[in-house]
């Protein structure tokens, strides 16, 4: 087409380059360009191309700091409390929030349920661009919504789109998904990140000029990154990824950025045939169907924002077949059991470098937390040397090159959790207890100083 060219442009810092490079020589990013197309440079006697859909405004004056108000944001409940508390209390009105996540996982679902309960006293416009509303219907029939104040659009034109919310005036609107929106003032294919940019840039506009509550669907790529320019996490307000594999049943949701709340907290959900329900005992969710007397088994708690979370690690050590012994981590970084390794085998000199080693969280929990070393640990040398743990022992520490334990953050919350689900012993380091013991009921506490201390209470079990 006459006036067009092929430009490729860097997902992370919007480089813009006439060919495809495998860094970026502005942000150093690998293999983050990807193909566009763009008008060519217009000539001096035609109108130059609108390169923002922001508005100008001539009327914006300096204030000065005394006079400025403190906004009382009010928040609307989206009738699931595992949502509500990620996002920090409820949806702000005027806020805007990106909901991520792989292609199937239950995004559509979550905010079709969320639209029962923002309808009974909000009027929310639901637009879609990849379902029919003969679709929605079904989902919402599947899902027993009974539908009011709820209004379907199925477009993809953003201009369109802002037509009809200047007609309906909403006070929430969904976009289901940010990628499959356009505009018509830009020519380029739909979901490049020109269109997407100036798409969620017009949406923004008008949530912050009308009031209006926006919840964007946003679908990642094969990295698992947010498909579209990296900006677009910077111009919302709140970014949420719904996690979980599609073959099983639980869901957790948290939040990457949220400039009305913690970015600590995360949501846990069970997929059923009715929908998503919430689940409101994780630690219970986790510990289920937890197998006895079994080497390589160890429990820990984790804090998640203010939630105490049980997990359950798991480790299998057994002697490699192959020149260079394979490590395999889920759930955990991979690093960080490398250097719990290498402590095992510098301070105990444990064979580790003999034997491939799979170590794995259940439930599909991430835990990035170092207060899980100590639990690693020990299930690493259960695993190893075919020593069980007891199922009621929980350990709770992080460990340091030279093999000590290190103190942890809000033990006594962490033990009282453990408590309350029936674990009776709990290794946590002797820093945290060594002024002030721990006022928890109904378990013993036993502190250690270092990983020598772990070995020889694994040895004591015996």
């Amino acid at each position: 087409m006459k006036g067009l060219k092929t430009v490729y442009i860097c997902s992370n810092c919007e480089y813009h380059s006439p060919k495809w490079l495998g860094k970026c020589p502005k942000c150093g990013a690998w293999n983050s360009f990807v193909e566009d197309v763009e008008e060519s440079a217009p000539t001096p006697a035609a109108s130059p191309r609108r390169t923002s859909m922001l508005p100008a405004n001539t009327d914006q004056h300096a204030v000065e700091f005394h006079e400025l108000n403190i906004p009382e944001y009010m928040r609307q409940n989206t009738g699931l409390g595992e949502l509500d508390r990620v996002l920090g209390g409820g949806l702000v009105h005027g806020s805007v929030v990106l909901l991520s996540g792989e292609p199937g996982i239950g995004k559509s679902t979550l905010l079709m349920q969320i639209c029962d309960a923002l309808g009974v006293s909000r009027k929310v416009l639901y637009v879609s661009g990849e379902e029919s509303g003969g679709q929605l219907k079904l989902r919402a029939k599947r899902l027993g919504i009974a539908g009011n104040h709820l209004f379907i659009l199925t477009e993809t034109n953003v201009e369109n789109i802002l037509k009809e919310a200047d007609r309906v005036k909403p006070d929430i609107m969904i976009v289901d998904s940010i990628q499959t929106v356009y505009s018509s003032a830009v020519n380029s294919t739909p979901g490049s990140i020109t269109q997407v940019k100036e798409s969620a840039l017009s949406l923004i506009n008008r949530a912050k000029s009308d009031g209006i509550s926006v919840v964007m669907v946003g679908h990642v790529n094969k990295e698992g990154s947010i498909a579209g320019p990296k900006v677009l996490e910077h111009m919302v307000d709140a970014v949420l990824y719904f996690e979980g594999e599609r073959q099983q049943a639980y869901r957790i949701i948290r939040a990457i950025k949220n400039r009305y709340g913690s970015t600590n907290e995360i949501g846990v959900f069970e997929m059923t045939d009715k929908g998503l329900l919430e689940v409101e005992n994780p630690s219970e969710m986790l510990l289920a169907g937890r197998p006895k007397n079994i080497s390589g088994n160890c429990a820990v708690c984790t804090l998640e924002g203010t939630r105490p979370l049980i997990a359950e690690i798991q480790a299998l050590v057994t002697p490699t077949a192959f020149p260079a012994p394979r490590r395999t981590t889920n759930g955990i970084d991979y690093n960080r059991m490398c250097l719990i390794i290498a402590v095992l085998e510098k301070r105990l000199g444990l064979k580790f470098y003999q034997n491939d080693v799979y170590l794995n969280v259940i439930g599909g929990l991430r835990i990035d937390e170092p207060a899980s070393d100590v639990s690693v640990a020990m299930a690493l040398i259960s695993s190893m040397t075919d020593r069980i743990i007891p199922d009621n022992l929980i350990a709770i520490g992080e460990l340091g090159l030279a093999g000590e334990c290190r103190a942890v953050s809000n033990l006594e919350q962490r033990v009282k959790e453990a408590a309350r689900l029936g674990f009776t012993t709990a290794v946590v380091p002797f820093r945290n207890v060594e002024k002030r013991p721990l006022d928890c009921d109904g378990i013993k506490i036993v502190p250690i100083r270092g990983i020598f201390e772990v070995l020889n209470l694994m040895k004591q079990q015996d």
